[in-house]
């Protein structure tokens, strides 16, 4: 066993000899094509929709999600408690579930409700849903890119990568967490007044939003970002009583129920105190309107923007701030700008933004699912992803 330290991931170990050669050895692919229509072998299926009614009681709004996924979620949470069985002697969860389900009341409304209503559904115990609804403050890595046609046309697309360092199956070479995580993928149209008020990619239990449209008015997804002041920090702070952040998957959910216009769900991104640093990934309905908000828990340290006169026609984020290098290991961003520039704006649509994403390393290991979003016909589309070996563990 080594040590092997991250940015923002502590105490974390693994079994470097069972890696190494995908750490030395990255795959990198040439840029792929005619990967859409999703089939072959990295496609492992489609996502299921379900429609989410906000005119009902928080605790009865996913009852009919958790019903229909409540075997895949047990499975998840088991996967859980395998994995911390190997912390504090094995007293992890117990004191999961006798310290967390205290926190639940201290959560903003509607989510603690929903959390809530999760857990006496499915049966599994209050903390241990209060778990599975924080990991992705501090265990998300993905990328997600908004690219602009010549029409003015915006595209919005992303890979959620999850479960980094959360049980290496060397058996199967894949991510324990994240192979548990791919039957709880869905898509939700959340509705009001018996209309979409947005929809969302999420998994099934989980009551924040990682990746949205609001159809005709923007798109929305959000990316970690590594940072020592970061996720662990804020947690902490919220369990002993300072709770002026806001949690960053409950933030993206509100902006898209509640934001009015692009502008609008810009200035809530930029300006509400977080928990943790992230990166939001914001795209609009009008030429020029894609960003990437680079935010410290505190402030906004950037906004980087679609700027056709400087012939950036695309923005796209992994888990890095974009005016530095990746992580050596880690380098998503310059084989996915590579296929971008390749495509070319006069090609640029969903079907080739999935080819980009569909090229490795972007697509990896701990890619989960990759979705489509296009502002303006107000389609998401979203497909269960894998990655046959030869295939980087991220």
């Amino acid at each position: 066993m080594r040590w092997l330290m991250f940015p923002n991931r502590f105490i974390i170990f693994i079994t470097f000899t069972s890696l190494s050669s995908h750490f030395i050895h990255g795959t990198v692919e040439e840029c792929r094509s005619s990967m859409y229509p999703p089939e072959g072998p990295t496609f492992k299926g489609n996502v299921s929709w379900f429609t989410l009614d906000l005119d009902l009681p928080p605790s009865d709004r996913w009852s009919h999600v958790i019903k229909e996924k409540k075997p895949e979620l047990f499975a998840m949470i088991q996967a859980i408690r395998d994995l911390a069985g190997g912390f504090f002697h094995g007293k992890l969860i117990g004191l999961v579930d006798k310290e967390l389900p205290l926190i639940v009341d201290t959560l903003p409304y509607p989510f603690n409700e929903e959390i809530k209503g999760i857990s006496a559904v499915s049966g599994i115990p209050l903390g241990e849903v209060v778990l599975f609804n924080i990991f992705y403050e501090v265990f998300t890595v993905c990328t997600s890119v908004i690219a602009e046609d010549l029409k003015g046309n915006i595209y919005h697309a992303r890979n959620l990568d999850f479960g980094l360092f959360m049980g290496w199956d060397k058996k199967n070479q894949t991510w324990t967490i994240t192979e548990k995580l791919k039957p709880l993928v869905v898509n939700v149209d959340f509705h009001r007044k018996n209309r979409t008020v947005f929809k969302s990619t999420s998994f099934a239990g989980y009551v924040g939003m990682l990746t949205g449209i609001r159809p005709k008015e923007f798109t929305l997804t959000m990316n970690e970002r590594f940072n020592l002041d970061g996720g662990y920090i804020g947690i902490l702070e919220w369990i002993l009583g300072q709770r002026d952040g806001m949690w960053m998957s409950f933030l993206t959910r509100s902006v898209l129920e509640n934001a009015t216009s692009y502008e609008d769900a810009k200035n809530q991104l930029a300006q509400t105190k977080l928990l943790a640093p992230a990166y939001f990934i914001l795209g609009g309905n009008q030429t020029g309107q894609g960003c990437v908000i680079t935010r410290t828990r505190i402030n906004t340290l950037d906004i980087w923007e679609i700027a056709l006169y400087l012939g950036r026609w695309y923005v796209l984020e992994t888990n890095y701030d974009h005016w530095e290098e990746p992580f050596f290991l880690d380098d998503r961003r310059k084989p996915a700008m590579k296929c971008m520039n390749q495509t070319t704006q006069a090609n640029i649509n969903l079907q080739t933004i999935y080819n980009v994403l569909s090229t490795k390393p972007v697509l990896n290991k701990l890619t989960a699912y990759t979705s489509l979003m296009e502002v303006s016909s107000g389609k998401l589309e979203s497909y269960l992803r894998a990655c046959p070996n030869p295939c980087t563990p991220w």
